[in-house]
């Protein structure tokens, strides 16, 4: 009955009611071989065809080091007949101490119909009471979004990158977030796979001695890969929102000025590349230029810093991964508020 993590198998296939009966003939027919482990709640929604399978194969890989109670949901609201199914596994991997496999439990649940307004209550009857909950989102959202869904939520997951009108959607988000009376923390995956690149460029300006070069920064340039564009533009908001710049003109759908402090002007240049989502970023300042680039192996950033065209000399820091466990797996380590995400993001909404 339990499905190891390499034939992410759905389960045991069970009626809706008694879902935590046979989750307790599972463990009683386990003990002595298996532990449960829960962190966490875990749920992942889906509309794409094929989703269920797709996630439970994410989940199986995400608790390999995050152990959590994951509910997975396959969704089609707009099946004209109603259609519900629910299925019991076990994802188990052997602990480092080695002995028993520590495994997490899986409930997923297919929707369809009109009974995929159910959505809330299928979710809040099946969480680990006592432990946060982390909803993830995958796709767009609906207009309305049910009110009830966002009351037992700490933690919104969503990827604005895959967002096609990025304006409606947010307001769906943020209306979702005051109607739980701001307790809902977003976590953008488009945001969070800035983190590593975010982190490289940072650290040119650690010590004070180099904090008087974030003041004569005067061109910025970024280079993205073909449907990034929206990462790209947050990176900006994060710096505009660090080092208080204002949109001054929109030269371009490639060409931005902002303005800094004494009327500066800050040239903002984002060039469409293949590679990774943001393949490259370069600030100018004096005769200074700050570059921070993906290595030729994919998995380490190159950051180098040269003056008056010293040769280039680049140190390598590690890139973080950009899959979809990569991403979560950051969230999932992750607490308190995203205040920075916010303050970039109201930076440069008008651009996205």
């Amino acid at each position: 009955m339990a499905a190891t993590s390499e034939n992410y198998s759905l389960g045991l296939q069970v009626e809706i009611g008694k879902i935590d009966i046979e989750l307790k003939k599972l463990w009683s027919q386990s003990a002595g071989t298996m532990t449960r482990a829960s962190l966490a709640n875990l749920a992942v929604y889906g509309e794409e065809l094929g989703s269920l399978e797709q996630n439970t194969k994410l989940v199986a890989e995400i608790t390999r080091n995050h152990a959590c109670r994951a509910i997975v949901i396959g969704a089609n609201p707009n099946a004209k007949e109603n259609r519900v199914e629910a299925w019991i596994s076990a994802h188990c991997h052997i602990s480092q101490a080695g002995g028993k496999q520590v495994c997490s439990e899986q409930i997923s649940f297919l929707l369809e119909g009109p009974c995929a307004r159910l959505l809330p209550n299928m979710v809040f009857s099946q969480l680990d009471s006592d432990l946060p909950f982390y909803f993830w989102w995958q796709g767009e959202l609906h207009d309305p979004m049910d009110a009830q869904l966002w009351e037992w939520v700490d933690r919104f997951i969503y990827d604005s990158q895959t967002w096609k009108n990025f304006s409606a959607q947010m307001q769906l988000v943020e209306t979702a977030r005051r109607e739980a009376k701001e307790r809902i923390v977003l976590c953008d995956l488009n945001w969070t796979r800035l983190d590593n690149l975010r982190f490289a460029l940072a650290q040119f300006f650690d010590h004070p001695a180099s904090h008087h070069r974030l003041a004569k920064i005067s061109k910025v340039r970024i280079d993205f890969a073909p449907g990034f564009r929206s990462t790209a533009t947050l990176f900006v908001g994060w710096l505009g929102a660090q080092l208080n710049w204002h949109i001054d003109e929109v030269k371009s759908s490639r060409e931005l000025r902002f303005s800094g402090a004494s009327t500066r002007h800050i040239d903002v240049e984002l060039r469409e590349r293949n590679g990774q989502p943001i393949h490259a970023v370069a600030l100018t300042s004096g005769d200074v230029e700050f570059r921070v680039t993906y290595a030729a192996c994919g998995d380490l950033l190159e950051v180098s810093r040269v003056q008056n065209g010293e040769k280039r000399t680049p140190q390598l820091m590690p890139a973080g991964n950009n899959d979809p466990v990569g991403l979560i797996s950051e969230e999932l380590i992750r607490g308190g508020p995203h205040h920075v995400y916010l303050n970039a993001l109201n930076r440069v909404r008008d651009l996205l």
